[in-house]
């Protein structure tokens, strides 16, 4: 069997590397095995730089120019062929982390102002130094690279939509049944709102890490250097890196923030996963027809149709995505003692969760621009629901001290098929100022929407 791009993505076990992997690739670099050594080699390095920049350290010298550019040059140049150099190496230690560390030195080793300080690749670190800060930046760059982008992509072609069926009159359905006029833009705002609160959580979440050596004690740091004041030294490098130091650890940064982040994440997807059910709903009702796809078949029996796929499909991954984020969230701040190896493991997953709610919000924008409004067909059950104005009519009669408004209005219309002409005539029989009438006499539900449309171009305009 040959090794083709297209026989790997026939024989992969997850969908994410297999059917949608060209849906993916921007997150390859970032969660992928690769992504992830490429993280240990990042900060194995930064690591080495720093302790070079420490003065009572004085077996590691500054570094000279021609130093400094070798090592960045490691880190610029680092390609799939050396990530399948240190699995080789990894082959024969039977560990992730001490083959980066292997494979550095022997980059180090043929430099004549590096060649000295190779004992001090992974200097006083534990295994778990470089793996919490090795996923924190994977999380962060995806995070911020991928994930809010791809959110703020879905918000604005929400704000889009929402401004233009601002003034759309649609009927509202609470439990199912016929309520209220709303109109379309409305409805989109109030996803986007949440959308919105969400996508700022996400972004605000800090980001964590840790140097602190075998159990968070400082142990070896101290026994080789005691005249260095270590924790500043190490919140230094870590904040160098773009995270946030955490001083207090046992040997693992126990990754609260990462359910913190995770559990923002299926908020996020929750949200769209209940806008994907409604406008797979309003798909089915007909308030939206969609935009055909040359070629595209909708069912392998039933040529007529044209499936809301996208939707189901986000609605699919989404539900992917909570249970593994749902499940390392809860997970990974569990530890035994000082530590137990059962989150490394499952922190190989993390790319699987975000990769799904990622593919999900794909799939909802593509369906979103599927999607044309049948202004028609709302409006037929605008004109069918007159029923809806019961709670304007008793409303007013409230304000003018008509007793019993609520009473008498659930007599006329609860199960009853009401139209414009029982309602005007119930209308005629109350004693109401003159233009308190003719104002609900005017009335109708496409008009009964109270300050939808403002609401709806407030969102639009942010």
């Amino acid at each position: 069997m040959t090794n083709s791009p297209e026989h790997a993505s026939l024989l992969a076990i997850s969908p994410l590397d297999g059917r949608y992997r060209n849906k993916l690739d921007d997150l390859r670099p970032f969660v992928s095995e690769f992504g992830l050594i490429r993280y240990r080699v990042q900060v194995e390095i930064r690591w080495l730089e720093a302790l070079a920049e420490a003065a009572p350290i004085a077996e590691v010298p500054t570094l000279s120019p021609s130093a400094g550019s070798h090592l960045e040059a490691i880190l610029s140049d680092f390609s799939p062929k050396d990530a399948e150099a240190i699995r080789g190496i990894e082959s024969r230690t039977n560990h992730d982390v001490k083959a980066v560390e292997y494979w550095i030195k022997d980059k180090l080793a043929a430099h004549p102002d590096l060649a000295g300080s190779l004992e001090f690749v992974h200097f006083a670190c534990t295994s778990e130094d470089i793996n919490n800060l090795s996923y924190a930046l994977m999380l962060k760059d995806v995070r911020d690279e991928v994930v809010i982008p791809e959110m703020n992509r879905l918000i604005e072609h929400l704000r889009g939509l929402a401004g233009a069926t601002a003034e759309q009159p649609m009927l509202s359905r609470t439990h199912g049944q016929p309520a209220t006029p709303t109109t379309l833009g409305k409805e989109i705002a109030n996803v986007g709102a949440r959308l919105v609160r969400q996508r700022d959580a996400v972004a605000a979440v800090e980001i964590l890490g840790k140097a602190n050596g075998a159990v968070g004690s400082y142990a070896a740091h101290v026994a080789a250097y005691p005249e260095v004041d270590w924790e500043a030294h190490t919140r230094a490098f870590v904040e160098s890196l773009g995270l946030v130091w955490n001083p207090m650890t046992t040997q693992i940064e126990p990754h609260d923030w990462i359910a913190e982040l995770f559990h923002g994440l299926i908020r996020w997807n929750t949200v769209l996963l209940d806008f994907a059910r409604d406008l797979w709903s309003y798909i089915s009702i007909g308030y939206f027809t969609q935009r055909l796809v040359e070629g595209e078949v909708g069912s392998s029996t039933m040529p007529h149709k044209v499936n809301p796929i996208d939707f189901e499909n986000a609605e699919g991954n989404l539900g992917m995505a909570n249970a593994i984020l749902g499940h390392l969230a809860e997970k990974l701040p569990v530890s035994r003692w000082q530590r137990d190896l059962s989150d490394s493991t499952a922190l190989r997953n993390v790319g699987l969760g975000v990769g799904h709610g990622v593919l999900a919000i794909r799939s909802a924008r593509r369906g979103l621009d599927k999607l044309a409004v049948a202004p028609e067909r709302i409006a037929e059950d605008l004109e069918d629901n007159h029923a809806v104005l019961a709670e304007a009519v008793q409303t007013v009669m409230r304000r003018h001290g008509i007793e019993e408004p609520y009473e008498k209005l659930k007599a006329l219309t609860r199960g009853q098929e009401i139209n414009a002409e029982t309602l005007a005539r119930f209308v005629e029989t109350l004693e109401l100022p003159a233009d308190a009438r003719a104002e609900l006499m005017a009335l109708s539900p496409e008009r009964y929407i109270g300050l939808a449309s403002q609401l709806a171009k407030r969102f639009a305009q942010g």
